[in-house]
């Protein structure tokens, strides 16, 4: 039996905000609930940017009984003029008595002026309650304020001895059913969802959400340095926004073709290769804050050793390959030293069926970072 606390409504809460996962854009997730006399009388999440947040759906619902409850919110309060009026004002306005946050927005045009604005008109405020459990469902956005990158989570299906296709270069399906729907909602919740183009030409991907309900499509990127994307790829079609990123010496002609199929095309450094760190910079500037990163074993690679992935989740399959020659989930020149490989942090191990995957964040020490 689960006790009744300040705990339990700010768990409410966060379990509304990560409910709304992947639908809000560049802006965080949030859950709100108001409580008063021992009652649950209303509860929100933000549920798509431009729109109300969590603290307005959730006074809306409450109406006059807002007066004198507490609210749990498990981010800051708004202070500023965005798209929507700043929701501070409106818990001032209804005249709640207690505000308890789970943490500060790291937004530069918030961080902490919500929580003292609230306090300047006698709102007693609580800050820290189950902070990491919000800091962790934010992740992406956290990031993309501090960095003004997309939070890359690398994702693939590897075999038990870490293959990801057959020596003939068969790939379908290492995993079971309950692993691929796992991807698929992954997919739902990031913004965009990268490839290289060996991947793109050997299996013609579409690149798009399908689950049993409606899913949200990420934008496609593709990483082609020699434009060999055809204009017949699935990729290309309009089911979803295709960004391809190649370089300097990209081909004038096939250019042009991209731009007449309405194909975004961005060139990211002189070549030979895409310059993978230019490229996040560009995909930030372009609002993309999440990729959800399933290249084959070289940009897996290429990514790790840039340093640009921040997110690593492998599901295995309950088979062993073997073959000379079958593709490995990472390529890349690697440390000298095992004491030097990249380690994971906060390991996390999921079932999906028969399958399990490997959750883990990059300690890139071999790197000379932290």
């Amino acid at each position: 039996m689960e006790i009744v606390n300040d705990e339990y409504y700010m768990q409410l809460a966060l379990n509304l905000a990560g409910a709304a996962s992947g639908q809000t854009g560049v802006n965080p997730v949030v859950g709100c609930v108001v409580v008063r006399e021992g009652r649950i009388v209303g509860v929100g999440a933000h549920l798509k940017r431009g729109e109300g947040h969590a603290e307005v759906h959730a006074l809306n619902m409450a109406g006059e009984q807002a007066k004198g409850a507490t609210v749990y919110v498990t981010l800051e309060p708004c202070s500023h003029h965005g798209s929507t009026p700043p929701c501070c004002e409106r818990l001032i306005a209804e005249r709640v008595a207690r505000v308890v946050v789970a943490t500060e927005d790291p937004n530069p045009q918030v961080a902490g002026k919500g929580i003292a604005r609230l306090r300047e008109e006698g709102i007693e405020v609580e800050v820290g309650l189950l902070g990491e459990k919000s800091k962790a469902l934010n992740e992406v956005f956290n990031h993309y304020m501090a960095t003004g990158r997309p939070f890359v989570t690398l994702k693939t299906a590897m075999s038990l001895d870490g293959r990801i296709a057959t020596r003939t270069g068969h790939s379908r399906w290492i995993t079971g059913a309950a692993a691929r729907e796992a991807v698929h909602t992954l997919r739902h919740q990031h913004a965009a969802i990268m490839v290289g183009s060996k991947t793109m030409l050997a299996d013609d991907p579409e690149l798009t959400t399908r689950l049993s309900v409606p899913g949200i499509h990420p934008t496609r990127i593709v990483i082609d340095s020699k434009l060999i994307t055809p204009l017949s790829a699935r990729v290309l079609n309009d089911a979803a926004p295709t960004i391809i990123l190649t370089t300097e010496q990209a081909d004038q002609v096939k250019l042009q073709q991209y731009s007449q199929s309405h194909i975004e095309v961005i060139r990211c450094g002189t070549g030979p290769h895409v310059d993978l760190k230019l490229a996040m910079v560009e995909l930030g500037k372009r609002q993309i804050n999440s990729v959800l990163l399933e290249g084959g074993g070289a940009l897996n690679g290429a990514m790790i050793a840039a340093g640009l992935v921040d997110k690593v989740m492998l599901f295995y399959a309950p088979i062993i390959v073997g073959g000379d020659g079958a593709p490995a989930g990472f390529a890349f020149e690697g440390p000298e030293k095992m004491t030097d490989a990249l380690k994971l942090l906060d390991v996390s191990i999921q079932s999906y069926g028969e399958d399990w995957c490997v959750t883990g964040y990059p300690n890139y020490r071999w790197k000379g970072e932290s």
